[in-house]
């Protein structure tokens, strides 16, 4: 472990030297790559040295109990000690910073929310998952927008797409796709029976554009008039954008913008991010099941959570967590569930390099 984080400090010295060269900034994409990799490799080197600088303290101590005075031996006696407990606390600090990072953990995320299975009801509580991540996202400092929306006469989605911008979005938030299950009465329900609905979700990392290249040539782009409840903007301007990407067959509407442009940009980079999502999953087949992460992250057919309304309980079948904090998860109070499965998905990964 030591021999590596010897090599991560050169890389990281290197590091600092290019971005304080005078054409460190000349071409933003480059800089903007160096910058990322110095954020990632800070916290370890942050560690890194204050295990040395403890391991030193413990060396410096050890000398004076060998030959020193009854009172400095006192006094290294106490130093001694507190820094080995330091070398044992940071040295299992710095495993969980050398495990591998998922490279997408710092971007921006795109949210894709569908009603399943319950029609209607599966509809609504879809509202009800946007309305919880739109909050979360607030109260954690992301930035939220739309992209796309289906909305139904009641008040629910469809679908819903929209994005979460800001650092460690991804992280964050990529343990939600998958499919989640409401148990409740409807409103419409007269007879007082619980029905099971369904909800699924995806979270994909926002692709940047040198991440995934697309041809002009293969898009097809047609402007549409927006639909649906809206403002006095709606069905009388052409401001909707649908893309089609021939070479795949993906089509991406976007008309939450008053603007063409606007939602031109939001189309595109809904694309990218399909196209990105679609080359890491090619790449996630490829790896042995046995390396996957045994909280999941990806399989949209994977029963993630149950939300039972008559009994005030939220339960997470991949960690085995039940929480009775209904309505303030459903709020947004979503903090400690995420760190638990950040927490699981650590020890899991952990135990494997054991």
């Amino acid at each position: 472990m030591f021999r590596k984080l010897k090599t991560i400090e050169e890389n990281y010295r290197r590091l600092e030297e290019e971005l304080s060269s005078p054409g460190a900034a000349a071409d933003p994409a480059v800089f903007a790559r160096l910058m990322r990799e110095h954020k990632v490799q800070t916290p370890i080197i942050q560690a890194y040295r204050a295990y040395c600088t403890a391991e030193t303290g413990m060396t410096e101590a050890r000398a004076i109990l060998d030959d020193g005075d009854a009172e400095l031996r006192e006094l290294a006696e106490v130093e001694f000690y507190a820094c080995r407990d330091k070398c044992a606390e940071l040295s299992e600090e710095l495993k969980i910073l050398l495990l591998p990072r998922d490279p997408n953990d710092e971007k921006n995320v795109i949210v894709e929310i569908r009603g399943g299975a319950g029609g209607e009801e599966a509809a609504l509580f879809a509202a009800v998952l946007y309305r919880m991540y739109t909050m979360y996202a607030e109260s954690a400092g992301f930035k939220v927008s739309v992209i796309n929306s289906n909305p139904t006469e009641l008040g629910g989605f469809k679908e819903i797409t929209f994005m979460v911008e800001g650092d460690g979005a991804y992280s964050r938030l990529k343990f939600e796709s998958g499919v989640h299950r409401v148990q409740r009465v409807p409103e419409t329900e007269t007879s007082g029976r619980i029905h099971t609905s369904t909800v699924t979700v995806a979270v994909l990392p926002e692709a940047e554009e040198i991440e995934v290249e697309i041809n002009s040539a293969d898009l097809k782009i047609e402007t549409i008039k927006s639909s649906g409840a809206g403002g006095q903007h709606v069905n009388k301007t052409e401001s909707a954008i649908r893309l089609l990407h021939k070479p795949t067959g993906i089509v991406i509407e976007c008309q939450d913008e008053r603007s063409q442009l606007k939602n031109r940009e939001k189309a595109m980079k809904l694309l990218r991010t399909k196209l990105y999502d679609m080359k890491q999953a090619a790449q996630d087949e490829a790896i042995a099941s046995a390396r996957r992460s045994q909280v999941g992250t990806g399989d949209r057919s994977e029963r993630i959570r149950t939300y039972n309304y008559p009994q005030g309980r939220i339960t997470d079948h991949r960690i085995g967590v039940t929480l009775y904090s209904f309505e303030q998860f459903l709020n947004g109070d979503m903090g400690s569930l995420i760190d638990a499965l950040i927490a699981a998905d650590t020890a899991e990964k952990l135990s494997r390099t054991e």
